[in-house]
């Protein structure tokens, strides 16, 4: 087991390490050479938990810089919608002239949900 799978933060890698303690329980972390029944294994953790979270920090500081600059240069991070609305004026006049759901969302490339997710409520054909 690594060390960061144990706790998301410091102080929450401490709650758990205690709890272990107070149970007479110890913890050894073999990949990373840690054993807290010693006081070196207890450094060792803090110092490595420590750096695990601000690793952490930086990531989540990172993303968030990339999304920012995403939304300014017009990116929002979502799919494009299926329905544009040149579809769904076809899709109305199919429904109007008698079509099925099924016939005017083939008819324009969509499923058979999208068209009445996009018309207002009541105008659906039952």
């Amino acid at each position: 087991m690594k060390l960061d799978r144990l706790g998301r933060y410091l102080r929450h890698l401490l709650d758990v390490v205690g709890q272990l303690a107070e149970r007479g329980i110890g913890l050894r972390v073999t990949e990373q050479g840690i054993d807290t029944t010693t006081s070196a294994g207890r450094l060792l953790l803090h110092v490595l938990g420590a750096i695990g979270e601000f690793e952490r920090e930086l990531i989540v500081e990172r993303t968030q810089v990339g999304l920012a600059s995403a939304k300014a240069r017009g990116r929002t991070g979502r799919r494009p919608p299926a329905m544009t609305p040149e579809k769904l004026e076809a899709a109305k006049a199919l429904l109007a002239t008698g079509k099925t759901g099924q016939q005017a969302a083939d008819a324009v490339g969509v499923s058979r949900a999208t068209p009445y997710r996009h018309l207002e409520p009541g105008a659906a054909p039952a």
